[in-house]
């Protein structure tokens, strides 16, 4: 086989797997719709336990894993649930599986649990969760639901983390509670105080917000 028939072929195949909807479902959460350098959603978490790496990580999968199984079972269910109690219905769906997780990170590390503290349970009120139940997954396949919730879940992870790697690096001088920075660095401990969250946040925003002009404009 030619070269040119090998490339001709990688370009179609490649050509074909950027226009799949279902490839579109997923990286749509990563960059075009971010849930929080986008559309800014999820705030409550976003800048409440984004000051270390490993607690932005951690309410990054969690939020993730509800999403995903909420959204799993709203498509399930999307033909039986009556329009009059749609909202309640994706509420106790949501609610169920933050108990669920409540309790996993409880088992898994006691110390993660005090950490995140209400928050936990706070997942249950995300708008993110429940605009995707709402707008996406009551109208669509559990494939795409399951891809749109991977997707936003991700991009919400890699948000929290953006923030909370900043955070702890400067506020504490510390990555995933291990020293990084010279122990001559004197640390920024707003950084790791509420306003620490909004100046972080808007960093992020203007970085990302530049990012996608650039690459609108090239």
């Amino acid at each position: 086989m030619s070269d040119q028939s090998v490339k001709k072929g990688e370009s179609g195949f490649l050509a074909t797997l950027k226009g799949s909807p279902s490839t579109d479902e997923f990286i749509k959460g990563l960059w075009k719709d971010n849930p929080v350098f986008v559309q800014v959603l999820g705030m409550c978490p976003v800048l409440a336990v984004s000051n270390t790496a490993i607690n932005a990580l951690a309410m990054g999968l969690a939020t993730t894993f509800v999403m995903l199984m909420s959204n799993i079972l709203v498509s399930s269910l999307r033909n039986f649930i009556p329009k009059q109690v749609r909202i309640a219905s994706y509420i106790l769906i949501i609610a169920t599986f933050v108990t669920i997780t409540d309790y996993m990170i409880a088992f898994i590390s006691v110390e993660l649990h005090k950490a995140l503290g209400a928050f936990i349970s706070l997942i249950v009120v995300n708008c993110l969760i429940l605009s995707r139940a709402e707008a996406f997954a009551s109208k669509n396949t559990i494939g795409k639901s399951i891809l749109d919730a991977l997707g936003m879940g991700v991009g919400f992870t890699f948000a929290l983390f953006c923030l909370g790697a900043v955070r702890e690096i400067l506020g504490n001088g510390t990555f995933f509670d291990m020293a990084i920075l010279p122990g001559s660095f004197q640390e920024w401990i707003v950084m790791i105080l509420p306003a620490g969250g909004f100046f972080t946040l808007a960093i992020w925003l203007l970085i990302f917000n530049a990012a996608k002009a650039k690459k609108a404009t090239a």
